[in-house]
């Protein structure tokens, strides 16, 4: 195996191990005394489950544009921990959210309870499991633990070593039933496990539907107002139907040896349950924000999760799942649409999956307010066809047929819609909910039900109404010229430049970028022929200008990938400059070519002077100068720009440098934006081993912070001249080789000279080489609130701020001890 490979397996191992900085001795138990941070993790001992604070995050679509959607709130929950789709299964502050978790912490409160307090003035309580009594001994120490099972269950125990559960998450679900859940009510006591959905995929409070199993059976409601839906009977029936389901389930491929379902009904209890019959395969039963029960299966090979069975069958069939004026269809995708001459009120939460505001009128109604009106109204009725009717009807005795139904509420300002069926008029007032189509699932209705709207949106009356034939005539000329006009100019100028879609920056001079033409191109780089390196997205060659600018040309391979890195790549260094940063002089992009033409760093990479034997033209005051240049640069990116930029790739090889070794940051084709709304993103995983932070093993969303940890990594090579994952090692002695545990030793005991680069002969400022070493180390701590930012760095190195020495970061410490290993850590800051 890789050596690289085995060690980010260790890292990862360590990370899946390692307790939170004050989490006690074990990594899936809180004890007394100890607290969770914001960024600290308790893991099941199987590694499946993960409990910490987080920060929802969505990738949703508004008007065409895509993008990540973060929450600016934070909750403490469970969630599984190996997957790289963040999904939570429990959330313990769905109603209290945190709004600054630095100042949070979970622990044992005196009292024995769980509790996630916050430390500002004064100090509160946000939650608290509020079950255990006072259980402190005469000592005054209580001896309750908090415990996360491979079940991915909370479980508060009575003691470490004791078996007595005073409190588990399974007894409050949110919207989720993990196997071996009990889902169900207690007879004696009258204790109802109850699941609520959530409002939104970013807020994860109580939404508007619930279910829970009452004397009746398995009720789904909606809750305000309160409306049930659906409803399943239990007793007999049901124990006669569980080994038809158990036979339905192994007869279908998807379910096949997947789940043992089980119904229990005696003296004291009644409830559901399934186990997992495939400790490999993981799935949820989640009740879905729009009221469906879902069997969730996660699906290595779509590496997403697939929903395999749903009650109701349809998704319409819940009350208001759409929100007011909107009409559903369980065949189409979406389901839900807005009513004819209506828009989504919301589209922000549409996308989010909150409907609940539905749609509002694009045009206002025309009514004449009080009971004699002088005038009638002009609005009209837009039929909706094979539909069912709306929720509380109003029905008009006196109209006996369709004409006076529709008079009756075109009379009523608040009337915004009626339906004549079987010598019957109803009407409705106020908003419309549950408009479903005849979708062939569960609905088979053949009513219609009448619209009211203005006149000037009637469909009917907008297509006959028109405009005059000249008016026609002389529009569509007008158009017919101006696309003609367009046509023209759009080949000429195809034909100066093909161009593929990317927004032109302008030609050469005050900043701009250059759009060259791939046979220019060809022509300066010798038709490609001088090959200066290569990576994962293509090759570099060297080139000159005609005004014998000397360019570096990168060529990019593929259409997938290249052309995602040629995005972010044109968009960033595109509009930024910075004298640490590589400067984009053009690019050019013809059919499926994509290349990117950069100003030519004689001195090439980093990587190249510390690990190819030119160390030597590295003295001291030049290292040194690299390390600030690099820091000043990262600092613009994070600091200065109108948008954050995480590179999300800072190693040796992408620092390059000039002729005066002046230090640019290059290659942001892995680059991500965060606006300055936001502090998180999430996004897919990427970097280099070796120089990867612990949050991207965890699949969280990201901040700038990644890059001060791979800062840190590069600093450390830097000093040493040697890589921080060595090309071979062997399992007996990888505590001796990776330089980043030796170091840590070395630092402490003051011993700074023996980890600098042999190539420097002992010449170089030692208070510097000090300084480098501590930032290095503040930089790779683990806990992300730990590290500086890179504001925090320059003034280090630059003098200005002093710095308090490093502990040693866990994942180094744990690799130290071994993987089984635990240490403690502390709320260190950087100052």
């Amino acid at each position: 195996m890789n050596p690289l490979h085995k060690l980010l397996g260790l890292l990862l191992l360590a990370s899946l191990q390692a307790p939170a900085p004050a989490a006690g001795a074990t990594t899936d138990t809180l004890a007394a005394g100890q607290a969770l941070a914001a960024a600290d993790r308790l893991v099941s001992s199987n590694g499946k489950f993960a409990l910490g604070f987080f920060q929802p995050t969505a990738a949703v679509t508004v008007t065409s544009k895509s993008g990540n959607t973060t929450s600016p709130n934070w909750y403490l929950g469970i969630w599984f921990n190996n997957i790289p789709v963040f999904t939570t299964v429990w959330v313990a502050n769905r109603e209290q959210p945190i709004a600054d978790p630095k100042l949070t912490q979970l622990k044992i409160s005196s009292d024995g309870n769980l509790a996630i307090v916050s430390h500002g003035s004064p100090e509160s309580i946000v939650w608290s499991t509020h079950i255990v009594a006072n259980r402190t001994t005469g000592a005054g120490t209580n001896t309750t633990s908090a415990v996360l099972l491979d079940t991915g269950n909370l479980a508060l125990l009575e003691t470490p070593s004791s078996n007595v559960t005073l409190w588990q998450s399974f007894d409050y679900p949110t919207d989720v039933v993990l196997p071996g859940a009990k889902f169900g009510r207690n007879k004696l006591t009258g204790f109802s496990r109850v699941a609520v959905t959530r409002k939104s995929l970013i807020d994860p409070g109580l939404g508007s539907y619930s279910t829970e199993i009452d004397a009746s059976g398995v009720v789904l409601r909606h809750c305000n107002p309160s409306v049930v839906y659906w409803r399943w009977a239990s007793g007999a029936s049901t124990l006669k139907l569980i080994p038809i389901l158990k036979t339905m389930l192994q007869s279908n491929p998807q379910t096949k040896g997947l789940i043992d379902p089980t119904y229990v009904d005696d003296d004291a209890e009644e409830y559901y349950m399934y186990t997992s019959l495939d400790n490999s395969s993981l799935t949820f039963v989640s009740l879905d924000i729009s009221g469906q029960i879902k069997m969730n299966v996660w699906s290595q090979a779509e590496q997403s999760w697939q929903a395999i069975f749903a009650q109701p069958a349809d998704p319409c069939t819940p009350y208001a799942t759409c929100g007011p004026f909107t009409t559903c269809n369980g065949t189409s995708q979406p389901f839900c649409d807005c009513m004819e001459s209506f828009s989504q009120k919301s589209p922000q939460d549409w996308a989010l999956d909150d409907r609940t505001g539905g749609c509002t009128r694009n045009t206002r109604l025309d009514c004449t307010s009080g009971e004699k009106n002088t005038t009638r109204s002009t609005d009209v009725f837009h039929p909706i066809a094979h539909v069912t009717l709306p929720y509380n009807p109003q029905s008009i005795d006196g109209a006996t047929n369709r004409s006076k139904c529709e008079e009756a509420c075109l009379n009523s300002c608040s009337c915004t819609a009626y339906s004549y069926n079987s010598s019957r008029c109803s009407v409705w007032h106020g908003e419309l909910f549950s408009v479903n189509k005849n979708d062939g699932i569960d609905n088979t209705s053949e009513d219609v039900l009448y619209l009211r709207l203005a006149s000037s949106d009637s469909p009917s009356l907008r297509r006959n109404k028109g405009k005059s034939i000249i008016g026609v005539v002389i529009a569509a000329s007008i158009i017919g010229f101006g696309l003609l006009i367009l046509m023209l100019l759009f080949m000429i100028w195809r034909k100066k430049i093909k161009w593929c879609g990317a927004p032109l920056y302008g030609s050469q001079g005050d900043g701009g970028i250059i759009t060259f033409r791939y046979t220019d191109l060809g022509h300066a780089t010798k038709n490609f022929s001088e090959k200066l390196g290569a990576g994962g997205f293509g090759c570099v060659f060297k080139g000159a200008l005609s005004d014998s600018t000397t360019i570096a040309v990168k060529r990019l391979d593929g259409a997938g990938q290249g052309e995602k890195q040629f995005r972010a790549e044109v968009s960033s260094l595109g509009l930024i400059q910075h004298i640490n940063l590589v400067k984009l002089i053009g690019f050019c992009c013809e059919g499926d070519k994509r290349l990117l033409v950069y100003e030519h760093m004689s001195n090439g990479s980093l990587d190249a002077h510390l690990f190819q034997g030119n160390a030597a033209a590295l003295n001291w005051n030049t290292r040194y100068q690299i390390v600030l240049g690099v820091a000043r640069g990262l600092f613009y990116l994070h600091q200065s720009c109108r948008e954050c930029i995480i590179h999300c790739d800072i190693k040796p090889q992408n620092i390059l440098l000039d002729g005066s070794f002046v230090p640019k940051i290059a290659d942001f084709g892995m680059a991500a934006f965060v606006g300055r709304d936001f502090s998180r993103v999430l996004t897919t995983f990427r970097g280099t081993a070796g120089y990867l932070a612990p949050e991207w093993l965890g699949g969280i969303a990201i901040t700038s912070k990644v890059d001060v940890y791979s800062f840190g990594m590069v600093l450390l090579e830097i000093i040493s001249g040697r890589r921080n994952s060595p090309e071979a090692y062997s399992s007996g002695n990888y505590q001796i080789e990776y330089f980043p545990v030796r170091a840590i030793s070395k630092l402490h005991e003051g011993d700074v000279q023996s980890l600098l680069d042999p190539q420097l002969h002992g010449d170089f400022d030692l208070k510097e080489a000090e300084r480098v070493c501590k930032v290095a180390y503040w930089c790779i701590q683990d806990n992300e609130l730990h590290r500086p930012t890179m504001g925090e760095v320059v003034r280090v190195l630059e003098g200005l701020q002093e710095i308090d020495m490093p502990p040693a970061p866990r994942l180094l410490a744990a690799i130290t001890q071994g993987p089984g290993s635990v240490t403690e850590g502390s709320d260190a800051s950087l100052m």
